[in-house]
């Protein structure tokens, strides 16, 4: 069941996304041929407004076929035959719009999630942000907080000028700084002290870390700030952009000796958690399920958006880019170099593509034996 829920959530966001450039083809001039949700052979379909609609086996990725998509060579030629409304009957402005609006919509929706999070609000559970040492009960770790002079019994108040109210605060922007100086401020028995420290990086997520933990008798429930309509949107936007940087920051660690089986999860992996995410936060209630959805959506989202616009062959990024160029100097790329920047553009896809299966396998290997 777990995995049925992650698909369908999942599915949801490739339909957005392919919806984006359905959208861009109708709104530039250009017959979509097919829709489908999922890959490979199709289940269900439907024509509707001369448009095949399509469920296929394939739970993971979706498609939007454009008329005269596969053309190329007959435009590269200078073939008038080109039809006005199939995708290289437009010009290349339009086809570098088709290309962006795919991650576009993904984009907006991770708006919309976080949009909807800071309109309805949340409770969420924290220790305060009082630190123990970790060393003191864990005599193996490292602490760098230990080393810049912290002790037990600090509170943290403020990380880079930020300020911290709890626990959950205080991981969140330690963990997004891994491997990198922070500036601490701590309240040491009414009395401010400001420390300067280099966090250490977790090889298994590439978090950073600084050896401390929560005091766990200061645990209980707060509530997250609740935002009017118009300022919970420019939260949305806000929300987005910081976890677009926290994942390139994040992708960043994947050069710094991070174990890249752990830290990569494939298609599996991502419906699994997806699905327990959305299992568990409704069994605490409907609010806790939306926020907890949303959140683990909104970060897919996001991904989705990012990796899309790679300026890879077979990636709308690859389309977008050779596009613009056309469009402003007037430059094409050949048939022959294209068909090889594809190969090599594959074989990068089919690359990550078992780098993130070879994690999966890693991580249900470890659940099962685990069991």
């Amino acid at each position: 069941m777990t995995i049925i829920i992650g698909i369908i959530f999942l599915g949801f966001l490739v339909f957005i996304h392919e919806l984006g450039h359905f959208a861009a083809s109708s709104l530039s001039g250009v017959k979509v041929e097919a829709f489908s949700i999922g890959m490979g052979p199709v289940l269900l379909h439907k024509e509707w407004h001369g448009t095949d609609w399509r469920i296929s086996l394939l739970p993971f990725g979706g498609y939007c076929a454009m008329k005269g998509e596969q053309d190329f060579e007959e435009f590269y030629n200078g073939n008038t035959a080109v039809e006005k409304d199939s995708f290289y009957g437009v010009k290349a402005i339009s086809r570098a719009f088709i290309g962006f609006a795919g991650p576009l919509s993904n984009f907006l929706f991770s708006v919309f999630a976080f949009f909807v999070i800071a309109l309805i609000g949340y409770t969420y559970y924290s220790a305060g942000n009082t630190i123990r040492i970790a060393t003191e009960e864990y005599p193996e770790l490292h602490s760098a907080a230990a080393d810049a002079g912290m002790l037990s019994g600090d509170k943290i108040i403020k990380i880079n000028s930020k300020d911290i109210a709890d626990f959950s605060e205080l991981y969140t922007e330690v963990a997004s700084h891994p491997d990198e100086d922070i500036f601490v401020t701590v309240d040491r028995n009414g009395e401010i002290l400001n420390f300067t420290l280099h966090t250490d990086m977790n090889k298994s997520t590439g978090e950073g870390k600084i050896g401390v933990m929560s005091d766990s008798a200061s645990l209980e429930a707060r509530e997250a700030q609740r935002y009017g309509f118009f300022p919970a949107i420019g939260r949305g936007f806000y929300e987005t952009f910081n976890l677009i940087y926290l994942s390139l920051k994040g992708i960043s660690t994947l050069f710094k000796g991070v174990n890249i089986s752990e830290s990569v999860a494939g298609p599996a992996r991502i419906t699994s958690m997806l699905g327990e995410t959305a299992k568990s936060g409704f069994s605490a209630g409907f609010k806790s399920g939306i926020v907890s959805v949303l959140n683990f959506m909104a970060l897919i989202s996001v991904s989705l958006f990012i990796m899309n616009l790679l300026p890879i062959p077979i990636l709308d990024g690859f389309l977008v880019f050779t596009s613009i160029v056309e469009a402003i100097f007037g430059l094409k790329v050949s048939p022959k170099a294209r068909n090889v920047v594809q190969y090599i553009g594959i074989a990068i896809i089919a690359g990550l593509f078992m780098l993130a299966l070879s994690g999966d396998f890693h991580y249900f290997s470890e659940l099962i034996n685990a069991k």
